[in-house]
C-alpha cells in the first residue's frame, strides 16, 4: 500500500493515463487464459470497483458493462489452450497481458499489473503491484473485464460439452470437474500440460 503515492509520481502530468492490467483463468483445468488493461477516465468515475473474486457475478456484469461505456479505453486478450501448453501458463498469461495492452486504443503513461511479474515488450514504463486488484482502481477494472469474459467463455464451452459441468466449476479443478473428467476423459478445451490431466491421459490405455 506505502507504494501507491509513488506509483502515480512516478506518471508526471499524465498520470490519468494510467493503464490497469489484470488476467482471469490461470488455474483452471480447462480454457484459455483472459487478460485484460483499463485505462479508466477521471472525469466519468465507476462506483464499486474491486477485485473480481470479491464481487457477485450479477455485480460483475454490471460493472462491466460500466467500463466498457466509461473507460477511455480497454482491451480483451485471451491465451488459447495450444499455446498454454506450449509455452506453459505463465508465459502464455504475461503474453495475454501484453497483447491486452499492445490493443489499447491510446498509450498510457504507466502500466500497473497485478502480482509480482511484468510483460517483457510492453509500451510505456510498467509496475508490477501485488494485489493490485483491490488497491488500484484500474487494475480493478481489468481484473472484472478478464473475469467476465472468461466465465462467459466457460458457458460458451459448457455449450459445447455439457457432460463436464463447465457453467458450474469455470473450469478449476474441484471434485464436481475431476470426477466427469475421470469419467469423460478429457476433450478438446483441456490443458494437457496441467498435473490433473496430464495423470489421466497417462493412466488411460491406448
Amino acid at each position: 500500500m506505502a507504494m501507491q503515492p509513488d506509483l502515480f509520481a512516478a506518471a508526471g502530468p499524465s498520470a490519468d493515463w494510467i493503464a490497469g492490467v489484470d488476467e482471469a483463468g490461470r488455474g483452471p483445468l480447462a480454457g484459455p487464459v483472459f487478460a485484460a488493461a483499463v485505462i479508466l477516465d477521471p472525469d466519468r468515475p465507476i462506483e464499486g470497483l474491486n477485485d473480481s473474486k470479491k464481487l457477485s457475478a450479477k455485480r460483475r456484469k454490471m460493472l462491466a458493462v460500466q467500463i466498457r461505456e466509461r473507460a477511455l479505453a480497454w482491451a480483451v486478450t485471451q491465451a488459447d489452450v495450444e499455446t498454454i501448453d506450449r509455452v506453459n501458463i505463465l508465459q502464455a498469461t504475461l503474453l495475454a497481458m501484453r497483447q491486452a495492452c499492445a490493443d489499447l486504443s491510446r498509450t498510457p503513461q504507466l502500466i500497473l499489473v497485478d502480482g509480482n511479474r511484468l510483460p517483457l515488450g510492453l509500451p510505456c514504463p510498467a509496475r508490477a503491484v501485488v494485489g493490485g486488484d483491490a488497491l488500484e482502481p484500474a487494475i480493478s477494472a481489468a481484473s472484472i473485464l478478464a473475469k467476465t469474459a472468461r466465465d462467459a467463455c466457460c458457458l460458451a464451452l459448457h455449450a459445447q460439452y455439457p457432460c463436464y459441468a463447465f457453467d458450474q466449476h469455470k473450469g478449476y479443478g474441484t471434485a464436481l470437474h475431476l470426477a466427469r473428467l475421470t469419467q469423460f476423459g478429457p476433450c478438446p478445451a483441456h490443458r494437457r500440460s496441467f498435473a490433473p490431466v496430464q495423470r489421466l491421459l497417462r493412466d488411460t490405455p491406448a
